[in-house]
């Protein structure tokens, strides 16, 4: 029994100065805001499993479930909204585990001045938009209500302009590749004040 009781005493240690069991539970308590990254695991079907951004308005997107609201719950409520959301989908309920993957950076929470993006084109709501710092380009699309049917989406551009030359510079951006395929920019581009989003129509059998 000295040695099991040896082994107990040092796992508590370890705890204690590895921070193993506070985080733990802090994860089960932790209230999920706009900008957390979440990981979302279905065990009876991989090709499901996936990180979700939190957007502003609170909701992420998840196949089979549609939109949901994790903002202002813990990952255990949220888990049981996707497990009732998912189940009409498999024989019997699915075992959904979620997890914060990243927090918000916490330079997002310190307030500056809002600014304006512009929206043209294939978007449902285009325009002229007053935004938070820190919103990224996947964020911006969202704000501006998604693309339309009829969006390139493949090929939605960026353009920037440099407030000292005036000079401005255009990115291309695939909306199916949200992670980047080599281009300069991704969906977790921040955007900049007076950056200019353009969503282009389809051409003909694109």
């Amino acid at each position: 029994m000295a040695w099991l009781t040896a082994i107990v005493i040092t796992m508590a240690a370890f705890g204690a100065v590895f921070g193993v069991g506070p985080t733990a539970a802090q994860a089960g308590s932790y209230i999920i805001k706009p900008g957390d990254t979440l990981r979302i695991e279905v065990l009876e079907d991989e090709s499901l499993n996936r990180n979700a951004l939190v957007l502003p308005d609170g909701t992420i997107s998840f196949p089979l479930a549609g939109v949901i609201r994790p903002s202002g719950r813990t990952v255990n409520q949220v888990q049981n909204v996707l497990r009732g959301q998912l189940a009409p989908n498999f024989a019997t309920p699915p075992t959904v585990h979620v997890s914060v993957a990243a927090l918000r950076d916490p330079k997002e929470d310190l307030a500056g001045p809002r600014f304006d993006i512009f929206a043209l084109g294939e978007v449902a709501v285009p325009g002229r938009k007053e935004v938070e710092p820190g919103i990224t380009l996947l964020q911006f699309l969202a704000e501006a209500g998604g693309l339309s049917r009829f969006a390139a989406d493949k090929r939605i551009e960026l353009h920037r302009t440099d407030p000292s030359t005036g000079r401005v510079t255009t990115f291309l951006f695939n909306y199916r590749v949200p992670q980047g395929d080599g281009a300069t920019i991704n969906g977790g581009t921040r955007l900049q004040a007076g950056d200019v989003i353009k969503v282009p129509q389809k051409r003909l059998f694109e």
